[in-house]
């Protein structure tokens, strides 16, 4: 057993290594770096439903594996799609622009690197559906239905969030201005939130309740959430994207910090965790 689950590794890390390689050839070719976020998705969701599925001695997948796939595959493609819709109309994401910017001539190089990297770091991600995947137990059981409410509220509620900027940034009236409608009212990012939420479908489905130590792979699967609030409040999510709207909006973006929680959805004005205003 232990090897299967070496091998899902080993087989998980070089699929997203050959696939964000594939991303860097198209950020090179069309100079449009608002596409690796979108290669970055899809290359979730094919590896999570390849992972799900996988045959191990030739036996058929079960309705648990089916399931995992189908949800991974459903987050994929929402995410993919609104991703792509957007990467349509920016000339390069102004992320990774920076970067660029701050590497100067070494930027192709730099930025394969930086591609390879996190590739190898979504690893958790994917690892943590295969898990999922592989609860021993034979028949849906109701932790199982309770994963797929986490990950419906996951991407309805990222969805909801994304509507309500586009609508906001498509009144003239809102221009230059903070977002702060709907659920952006309740945080400063939502979307984010929503976001990670949707990862703990996998630790419920993987991790046995009614007997908590008869599959302690299930637990591996917590990695998944864990990674992400990383990534999304300390890493590559937020930190970039307020630093890059405090230089657009200014002090408007200071007050929205100082009345608005960083993450978890609160209150407006509630000071449990609104975060530093220079967060």
């Amino acid at each position: 057993m232990t090897v299967l689950y070496l091998e899902a590794l080993v087989a998980i890390g070089l699929a997203l290594s050959a696939l964000m390689a594939g991303a860097w050839v198209v950020q090179q070719k069309t100079g449009n770096s608002g596409w690796v976020d979108t290669i970055w998705t899809f290359s979730l969701g094919l590896t999570g439903a390849a992972a799900s599925l996988w045959s191990v001695d030739g036996a058929e997948a079960n309705a648990r594996q089916w399931l995992v796939a189908a949800l991974v595959v459903a987050w994929s493609v929402r995410l993919g799609s609104h991703i792509a819709a957007r990467s349509r109309h920016i000339g390069d994401d102004p992320r990774y622009a920076a970067f660029a910017k701050d590497w100067g001539a070494d930027a192709p190089k730099k930025m394969f690197v930086f591609l390879q990297q996190q590739a190898y770091g979504s690893i958790p991600l994917v690892f943590a559906i295969f898990v999922a995947a592989r609860a021993p137990a034979g028949d849906l059981r109701l932790q199982d239905w309770l994963g797929i409410l986490i990950l419906v509220i996951g991407i309805a509620g990222e969805g909801l969030a994304d509507s309500q900027l586009k609508a906001f940034r498509q009144n003239p009236a809102n221009k230059g201005q903070v977002c702060d409608a709907g659920l952006w009212g309740w945080s400063r990012h939502p979307n984010y939130f929503f976001e990670w939420f949707g990862w703990l479908a996998y630790p419920v489905i993987a991790i046995p309740f009614a007997d908590p130590l008869s599959y302690p792979w299930g637990y591996a699967a917590l990695l998944a959430p864990l990674f992400m609030y990383w990534i999304l409040v300390h890493l590559t999510g937020i930190p970039p994207l307020e630093e890059q709207m405090l230089k657009s909006r200014g002090e408007r973006y200071k007050a929205y910090q100082a009345r608005t929680s960083k993450f978890f959805p609160l209150p407006p004005g509630n000071p449990v965790s609104r975060g530093p205003a220079t967060s």
